[in-house]
Protein backbone atom coordinates (compact mmCIF):
# COMPACT_ATOMS: atom_id res chain seq x y z
CA UNK A 1 0.00 0.00 0.00
CA UNK A 2 2.61 2.61 0.99
CA UNK A 3 4.08 1.87 -2.34
CA UNK A 4 1.29 2.85 -4.49
CA UNK A 5 0.31 5.46 -2.02
CA UNK A 6 3.88 7.03 -2.96
CA UNK A 7 2.90 6.69 -6.91
CA UNK A 8 0.26 7.99 -6.34
CA UNK A 9 1.07 11.06 -4.60
CA UNK A 10 4.26 11.42 -7.18
CA UNK A 11 1.30 11.11 -10.13
CA UNK A 12 -0.34 13.93 -8.18
CA UNK A 13 2.81 16.56 -7.82
CA UNK A 14 4.00 16.02 -11.40
CA UNK A 15 0.40 16.61 -12.89
CA UNK A 16 -0.27 19.90 -14.10
CA UNK A 17 -4.13 19.86 -13.34
CA UNK A 18 -3.26 19.72 -9.79
CA UNK A 19 -0.68 22.19 -10.02
CA UNK A 20 -2.93 24.90 -11.74
CA UNK A 21 -5.77 23.95 -9.64
CA UNK A 22 -3.31 24.44 -6.15
CA UNK A 23 -1.67 27.76 -7.88
CA UNK A 24 -5.11 29.21 -8.35
CA UNK A 25 -6.38 27.89 -4.79
CA UNK A 26 -3.77 29.40 -3.21
CA UNK A 27 -3.89 33.09 -5.25
CA UNK A 28 -7.85 33.26 -4.54
CA UNK A 29 -7.34 32.39 -0.96
CA UNK A 30 -4.67 34.99 -0.35
CA UNK A 31 -7.32 37.65 -2.60
CA UNK A 32 -10.50 37.31 -0.08
CA UNK A 33 -7.78 37.85 2.77
CA UNK A 34 -6.09 40.63 1.49
CA UNK A 35 -9.40 42.31 0.07
CA UNK A 36 -10.71 41.38 3.69
CA UNK A 37 -7.76 42.62 5.34
CA UNK A 38 -7.37 46.01 3.79
CA UNK A 39 -10.95 47.03 2.97
CA UNK A 40 -13.18 46.19 5.85
CA UNK A 41 -12.70 46.45 9.50
CA UNK A 42 -13.39 43.57 11.22
CA UNK A 43 -14.08 43.30 14.90
CA UNK A 44 -12.25 40.96 16.83
CA UNK A 45 -15.09 38.38 16.39
CA UNK A 46 -15.34 38.31 12.72
CA UNK A 47 -11.64 38.23 12.12
CA UNK A 48 -11.55 34.60 12.90
CA UNK A 49 -13.54 34.10 10.86
CA UNK A 50 -13.25 36.10 7.67
CA UNK A 51 -9.60 35.93 7.96
CA UNK A 52 -8.29 32.44 9.05
CA UNK A 53 -11.26 30.34 7.03
CA UNK A 54 -10.75 31.99 3.41
CA UNK A 55 -9.08 28.74 2.77
CA UNK A 56 -10.92 27.04 -0.37
CA UNK A 57 -8.67 24.55 -0.98
CA UNK A 58 -11.04 22.11 0.09
CA UNK A 59 -13.31 23.10 -2.75
CA UNK A 60 -10.35 22.94 -4.70
CA UNK A 61 -9.26 19.23 -4.01
CA UNK A 62 -12.76 18.00 -3.40
CA UNK A 63 -12.82 18.73 -7.56
CA UNK A 64 -9.36 17.58 -8.55
CA UNK A 65 -10.25 14.35 -6.42
CA UNK A 66 -13.47 13.59 -8.88
CA UNK A 67 -11.54 14.85 -11.83
CA UNK A 68 -8.10 12.82 -10.93
CA UNK A 69 -10.36 9.37 -10.63
CA UNK A 70 -12.80 9.60 -13.29
CA UNK A 71 -9.70 10.76 -15.60
CA UNK A 72 -8.15 7.40 -15.55
CA UNK A 73 -11.55 6.52 -17.37
CA UNK A 74 -11.58 9.62 -19.68
CA UNK A 75 -7.72 9.32 -20.84
CA UNK A 76 -8.22 5.72 -21.28
CA UNK A 77 -5.05 5.70 -18.01
CA UNK A 78 -6.84 3.17 -16.36
CA UNK A 79 -5.68 -0.31 -18.08
CA UNK A 80 -1.63 0.51 -17.34
CA UNK A 81 -2.85 2.06 -13.88
CA UNK A 82 -4.31 -1.35 -12.99
CA UNK A 83 -1.95 -3.59 -14.72
CA UNK A 84 0.79 -1.78 -12.22
CA UNK A 85 -1.62 -2.33 -9.38
CA UNK A 86 -3.66 -5.12 -9.70
CA UNK A 87 -5.60 -5.61 -6.44
CA UNK A 88 -8.50 -3.01 -7.60
CA UNK A 89 -9.27 -2.30 -4.07
CA UNK A 90 -6.06 -1.24 -3.05
CA UNK A 91 -6.08 1.14 -6.12
CA UNK A 92 -8.85 2.46 -5.20
CA UNK A 93 -7.72 3.02 -1.35
CA UNK A 94 -4.08 4.37 -2.58
CA UNK A 95 -6.37 6.61 -4.37
CA UNK A 96 -8.31 8.23 -1.39
CA UNK A 97 -5.56 8.62 0.89
CA UNK A 98 -3.28 10.29 -1.94
CA UNK A 99 -5.85 12.79 -2.39
CA UNK A 100 -6.81 13.33 1.28
CA UNK A 101 -3.39 13.82 1.90
CA UNK A 102 -2.98 16.56 -0.64
CA UNK A 103 -6.15 18.50 0.68
CA UNK A 104 -4.43 17.98 4.12
CA UNK A 105 -0.90 19.78 2.68
CA UNK A 106 -2.74 22.10 0.70
CA UNK A 107 -4.39 23.56 3.15
CA UNK A 108 -2.16 23.93 5.74
CA UNK A 109 -0.18 25.34 3.32
CA UNK A 110 -2.69 28.32 2.16
CA UNK A 111 -3.93 28.83 6.01
CA UNK A 112 -0.41 29.78 6.79
CA UNK A 113 0.35 31.76 4.37
CA UNK A 114 -3.36 33.48 4.74
CA UNK A 115 -2.87 33.97 8.44
CA UNK A 116 0.73 35.37 7.50
CA UNK A 117 -0.23 37.48 5.00
CA UNK A 118 -4.03 38.55 7.25
CA UNK A 119 -2.16 39.02 10.34
CA UNK A 120 0.54 41.06 9.19
CA UNK A 121 -1.94 43.48 6.99
CA UNK A 122 -4.68 44.02 10.32
CA UNK A 123 -1.60 44.67 12.34
CA UNK A 124 -0.16 47.05 10.20
CA UNK A 125 -3.98 48.71 9.99
CA UNK A 126 -3.77 48.61 14.05
CA UNK A 127 -7.34 46.14 13.82
CA UNK A 128 -7.58 43.20 16.17
CA UNK A 129 -5.82 40.17 15.13
CA UNK A 130 -6.29 36.57 16.34
CA UNK A 131 -4.52 34.45 18.75
CA UNK A 132 -2.20 31.46 18.36
CA UNK A 133 -4.55 29.47 19.96
CA UNK A 134 -6.97 30.74 17.27
CA UNK A 135 -4.80 30.31 14.24
CA UNK A 136 -3.62 26.65 15.44
CA UNK A 137 -7.78 26.00 15.53
CA UNK A 138 -8.24 26.82 11.88
CA UNK A 139 -5.83 25.32 10.69
CA UNK A 140 -6.19 21.70 11.88
CA UNK A 141 -9.92 22.27 10.95
CA UNK A 142 -9.43 23.40 7.45
CA UNK A 143 -7.19 20.80 7.10
CA UNK A 144 -8.90 18.15 8.19
CA UNK A 145 -12.09 18.84 6.54
CA UNK A 146 -10.06 19.44 3.04
CA UNK A 147 -8.33 15.77 3.84
CA UNK A 148 -12.28 14.56 3.92
CA UNK A 149 -13.68 16.44 1.15
CA UNK A 150 -10.27 14.69 -1.08
CA UNK A 151 -11.16 11.24 -0.08
CA UNK A 152 -15.36 11.92 -0.80
CA UNK A 153 -14.38 13.23 -3.99
CA UNK A 154 -12.69 9.87 -5.14
CA UNK A 155 -15.53 8.02 -4.01
CA UNK A 156 -17.51 9.86 -5.72
CA UNK A 157 -15.34 9.41 -8.84
CA UNK A 158 -15.16 6.27 -8.18
CA UNK A 159 -18.94 5.86 -8.06
CA UNK A 160 -19.98 7.98 -10.83
CA UNK A 161 -17.04 7.66 -13.46
CA UNK A 162 -18.33 10.25 -16.02
CA UNK A 163 -16.27 13.30 -15.48
CA UNK A 164 -19.08 16.16 -16.44
CA UNK A 165 -21.36 14.19 -14.37
CA UNK A 166 -19.69 14.11 -11.68
CA UNK A 167 -18.38 17.37 -11.58
CA UNK A 168 -21.69 19.07 -12.31
CA UNK A 169 -23.31 16.91 -9.79
CA UNK A 170 -21.34 17.75 -6.98
CA UNK A 171 -21.93 21.94 -7.88
CA UNK A 172 -25.73 21.28 -8.16
CA UNK A 173 -25.46 19.56 -4.71
CA UNK A 174 -23.06 21.91 -2.62
CA UNK A 175 -25.17 24.92 -4.75
CA UNK A 176 -28.49 24.14 -4.93
CA UNK A 177 -29.72 20.79 -3.12
CA UNK A 178 -27.80 20.83 -0.19
CA UNK A 179 -28.74 24.11 0.50
CA UNK A 180 -32.58 23.83 -0.31
CA UNK A 181 -32.73 20.14 1.85
CA UNK A 182 -31.25 22.14 4.95
CA UNK A 183 -33.68 25.30 4.02
CA UNK A 184 -36.08 22.49 4.38
CA UNK A 185 -35.39 20.14 6.82
CA UNK A 186 -32.53 21.88 8.62
CA UNK A 187 -32.24 18.73 11.45
CA UNK A 188 -31.63 16.24 8.38
CA UNK A 189 -29.64 19.12 5.87
CA UNK A 190 -26.84 18.67 8.92
CA UNK A 191 -25.87 15.62 8.12
CA UNK A 192 -25.43 16.62 3.75
CA UNK A 193 -21.80 15.52 2.50
CA UNK A 194 -20.50 19.09 1.28
CA UNK A 195 -22.63 21.41 3.00
CA UNK A 196 -24.21 20.64 6.20
CA UNK A 197 -21.68 18.19 7.94
CA UNK A 198 -18.53 20.37 6.92
CA UNK A 199 -20.30 22.39 8.93
CA UNK A 200 -19.36 21.57 12.17
CA UNK A 201 -15.84 22.05 10.95
CA UNK A 202 -16.04 25.45 9.44
CA UNK A 203 -17.70 28.37 10.72
CA UNK A 204 -21.48 28.40 9.89
CA UNK A 205 -21.58 31.85 8.31
CA UNK A 206 -19.04 30.92 5.96
CA UNK A 207 -21.14 28.09 4.67
CA UNK A 208 -24.64 29.98 4.57
CA UNK A 209 -25.59 29.01 7.64
CA UNK A 210 -25.90 31.68 10.38
CA UNK A 211 -28.72 30.75 12.62
CA UNK A 212 -28.16 26.76 11.52
CA UNK A 213 -27.33 24.31 14.15
CA UNK A 214 -24.17 22.53 13.21
CA UNK A 215 -23.20 19.25 14.47
CA UNK A 216 -20.56 18.60 16.87
CA UNK A 217 -17.10 18.66 15.28
CA UNK A 218 -16.73 14.48 16.00
CA UNK A 219 -20.17 14.05 14.96
CA UNK A 220 -19.83 15.64 11.78
CA UNK A 221 -16.04 14.06 11.38
CA UNK A 222 -18.08 10.74 11.66
CA UNK A 223 -20.27 11.53 8.96
CA UNK A 224 -18.49 12.74 6.48
CA UNK A 225 -15.93 9.58 7.06
CA UNK A 226 -19.50 7.50 6.44
CA UNK A 227 -20.16 9.49 3.34
CA UNK A 228 -16.51 8.49 1.78
CA UNK A 229 -16.92 5.37 2.90
CA UNK A 230 -20.32 4.28 1.33
CA UNK A 231 -19.44 6.01 -1.61
CA UNK A 232 -15.83 4.39 -2.09
CA UNK A 233 -17.44 1.02 -1.47
CA UNK A 234 -20.25 1.34 -4.01
CA UNK A 235 -17.32 2.21 -6.54
CA UNK A 236 -14.93 -0.44 -5.29
CA UNK A 237 -17.52 -2.58 -6.12
CA UNK A 238 -18.48 -1.39 -9.39
CA UNK A 239 -14.61 -1.02 -10.09
CA UNK A 240 -13.88 -4.78 -9.57
CA UNK A 241 -16.69 -5.81 -11.53
CA UNK A 242 -16.09 -3.61 -14.36
CA UNK A 243 -13.96 -4.61 -17.42
CA UNK A 244 -11.62 -2.19 -17.95
CA UNK A 245 -10.16 -3.32 -21.22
Amino acid sequence: MSALLRAELLKLRTTRTFLALAATAIALSLLIVVLIATLTEPTAEDVVEDVLYSDVSSLFILMLAVVGITGEWRHRTITSSLLAAPDRWRFLAAKVLAFAVAGLALSVAITLLTSIVGLAILSARDLPTPSFSEVAEALWRNALLAALLGAFGVGVGSLVRNQAVAVVGLILLILVIEPIVAGLWPEGGRFGPLFGAPSGLAPGEDLGFGDFDPLPEGVAVLVMLAWTAVTAGLGGLLLSRRNVD
